[in-house]
């Protein structure tokens, strides 16, 4: 293929739940986009207005789900029987594709789409515009290992990398975690994929960060605090631990907080979490749109590892503190577990958490954080640089 045709690329992205999904797929076009290249990104996601979008990317809203059980979803907003809700977006999603007719269709995390909802544009894809390679683009760890072999092997998941996906990117690195080996992916699959390593987020300059720091209050001697917990569906434990520290008449500090609640935070929870800041004087928000400006100019994050914020937390090169959730999957225990070995992160199991421990992690880093900036600094995020050499491949 000529580098000077028009190339198009279709993502999918199903996101019935937090923020991640989409602000990787954003992530991932947003460094695909070149001249000639169009990208267009089918999502659920409620609140995909909110980000900005650069020339050539552009994005299908197809009607959102909520994920009420790892196997029951429900519509987001219109009253309607669930699988009329998936005949729609599924019945959009092959429209898409057979109008857009792109030569480049990645996937997010699901094989098959919610509720085998892409099943019928593979097929498609592979019988009409065979041209066209389909990706699965995975996280570096899905979940543990019983759980994604037992859940696979009943979708029919393995047949489906087998016969209809052209290449598998695994956005982590294989020396840290091996879906190879966990997930007990045969030869025939395994040779289709690809360890991108870690996606990374763009860094801002020292002019930004100083702005993002003015703009918080935030003197030249003073040490910030950001604690994010990212979509803020399940965050609430973890900000009423840090409040409770700060309220706390035997904990008097010298850092300055901003707290970052997620737009998915049951509304009752974040108006405490709100009213609470307020007495105590801190900036709380709902939802902060350039998260990596604010990582940026933190001293200190306290996060609950989600994929998507310890990419950021990493490129920024902040120390943080970790609390990953345990249910309903141990996707961000383990990757707080395995970055942790590393020394690129410091982590307390949810479990665990206190205001005495947290406190007594967060003075431990604020004042000597070097071992986490020196491995953090060490460690290469090449995801992007992966990306461009697969796609360069692709229109050669």
């Amino acid at each position: 293929m000529s580098r000077n045709s028009t190339f198009n690329i279709l993502m999918y992205c199903h996101d019935t739940y937090g923020l991640g999904h989409i602000r990787r797929t954003l992530a991932i076009a947003d460094h695909l986009r070149q001249k000639n290249i169009n990208i267009l990104i089918l999502t659920g996601s409620p609140i995909v207005g909110r980000f900005a979008f650069p020339e050539q990317i552009d994005f299908v809203r197809i009607p959102g789900m909520i994920k009420k059980t790892n196997e029951e979803y429900l519509p987001l907003s219109i009253k309607i029987n669930p699988r009329h809700a998936l005949d729609i977006r599924k019945n959009i999603i092959t429209a898409t594709a057979k109008t857009f007719q792109p030569q480049l269709f990645i996937v997010d995390k699901e094989p098959l789409g919610l509720k085998k909802e892409v099943l019928p544009t593979l097929q498609w894809l592979q019988r009409s515009l065979p041209r066209c390679r389909t990706i699965l683009g995975l996280r570096d760890i899905m979940d543990d290992a019983d759980t994604i072999r037992k859940d696979w092997e009943d979708k029919g998941v393995y047949d489906t990398l087998e016969e209809l996906y052209s290449e598998i990117w695994v956005y982590g690195e294989r020396k840290f975690y091996d879906p190879i080996e966990e997930y007990a992916i045969p030869d025939s699959i395994s040779m289709k994929m690809h360890f991108t390593g870690y996606i990374p987020r763009k860094k801002p300059d020292d002019k930004e960060i100083k702005h993002i720091r003015k703009e918080q209050g935030i003197k030249k001697d003073k040490k910030l605090v950001v604690v994010t917990t990212g979509g803020g569906g399940d965050g609430y434990p973890v900000l009423n631990t840090y409040l409770k520290m700060l309220e706390s008449d035997n904990y008097p500090v010298s850092f300055k907080s901003v707290l970052v609640t997620g737009p998915f935070m049951p509304g009752q929870q974040r108006k405490e979490i709100f009213d609470r800041s307020k007495k105590l004087g801190i900036r709380a928000y709902r939802f902060y749109r350039w998260m990596v400006k604010i990582i940026a100019a933190a001293d200190l994050v306290v996060g609950m590892g989600g994929y998507n914020t310890v990419c950021e937390i990493l490129t920024q090169g902040t120390p943080s503190i970790i609390i990953p959730r345990e249910s309903p999957r141990r996707e961000q225990l383990i990757r707080a577990e395995v970055l942790n070995n590393q020394n690129l992160v410091n982590y307390i199991p949810f479990n665990s958490l206190n205001p005495d421990i947290l406190r007594k992690e967060i003075e431990k880093i604020l004042n000597y954080p070097e071992p986490y900036k020196k491995a953090i600094a060490a460690f290469q995020m090449t995801g992007f640089d992966v990306m461009h050499k697969r796609l360069k491949s692709f229109r050669q």
